[in-house]
């Protein structure tokens, strides 16, 4: 059984071996086709703000895991990238402003473990 899971970033620790990893970029229909479909949560509960930018400028619905889980990827497995550009770092307040959120960039990727 392959896993999709969905995340901000990629680590190392997530590839448990030497694997060939194809990347392409998707669509946000195609993102919110993959979302529909069921993914395992990569999210850092930390990043609260990011992840309510996320559903307020995309709708997706990914659900926040309570501790940040540990991701091991496999032959078959993919991890859905959601790249962020132009979000202010939050030292001083919890969440973004809509303008904030409107002038951000937003890019994804999937990135699958081929062999």
């Amino acid at each position: 059984m392959t896993t999709t899971y969905f995340g901000f970033a990629l680590a190392d620790s997530m590839f448990a071996g030497d694997f060939l990893i194809r990347r392409r970029k998707l669509s946000v229909g195609e993102v919110t086709e993959r979302v529909a479909a069921g993914v395992e949560p990569a999210l850092n509960p930390s990043h609260a703000a990011t992840i309510a930018a996320m559903r307020s400028r995309y709708g997706l619905d990914v659900p926040i895991p309570t501790t940040p889980p540990r991701v091991s990827v496999g032959v078959g497995d993919s991890i859905i990238v959601m790249g962020v550009r132009g979000l202010p770092r939050l030292t001083d307040r919890h969440e973004y402003t809509e303008d904030e959120v409107a002038q951000a960039t937003f890019e994804f990727s999937e990135y699958t473990v081929v062999e």
